[in-house]
């Protein structure tokens, strides 16, 4: 069984991160970590905000986010695997909680559009369906009503606009969680 997991760049401001990663590792079978881009994609918002440059350059600079939070997860977990071609996690073996550093030219090669629309969340969707995962989890600081539809949590700004898009194309079960809920659920 594979399962993606996101952990929202958020959590490192709750300092809930290692807590969180602990939780993964802990749960049996292939884990796939996406990484949200906390506090490194914020920078590249005010970059954006600041100087204009265009959706393209920030998109891939918010990739490169994504991509530090990822080192960022290994310093606290070493026994983490950085993978960044997603042919690589569908080969996976059976037991490894992995952490995904996603990598431009193959979200182009997929027709992944550059924007804001689209955040780590839509990309989670994205790979979980990608690897033929059969469930992604959402972990976000913020509150989660259980129950709450993707509508609903995009228009809380829980999940980025482009979220059901990606999810529908998924095809695996589908959770957004609350981060001391997914811990206490994963102890």
């Amino acid at each position: 069984m594979i399962c993606v997991v996101k952990l929202g760049g958020s959590l490192l401001e709750t300092a809930a991160l290692p807590t969180c990663l602990a939780a993964v590792a802990r749960r049996p079978g292939l884990k796939v970590i996406v990484p949200g881009g906390g506090r490194f994609a914020d920078e590249v918002r005010m970059a954006q905000r600041q100087y204009a440059f265009d959706d393209v350059a920030a998109h891939r600079m918010a990739l490169l986010a994504m991509q530090q939070m990822a080192e960022l997860m290994r310093g606290l977990l070493p026994e983490l695997e950085i993978v960044s071609a997603t042919d690589s996690l569908a080969a996976g073996a059976a037991a490894k909680t992995w952490v995904w550093a996603p990598q431009v030219a193959e979200l182009d090669a997929a027709g992944v559009p550059a924007s804001w629309d689209i955040t780590s969340d839509s990309l989670a969707a994205w790979l979980a369906g990608r690897i033929g995962a059969e469930e992604l989890i959402l972990v976000k600081s913020a509150p989660v009503a259980a129950g709450a539809d993707w509508p609903e949590l995009q228009r809380q700004g829980i999940l980025d606009p482009a979220f059901a898009r990606f999810a529908d194309a998924a095809s695996c079960k589908i959770s957004v969680v609350n981060k001391d809920d997914f811990v206490s659920h994963h102890d």
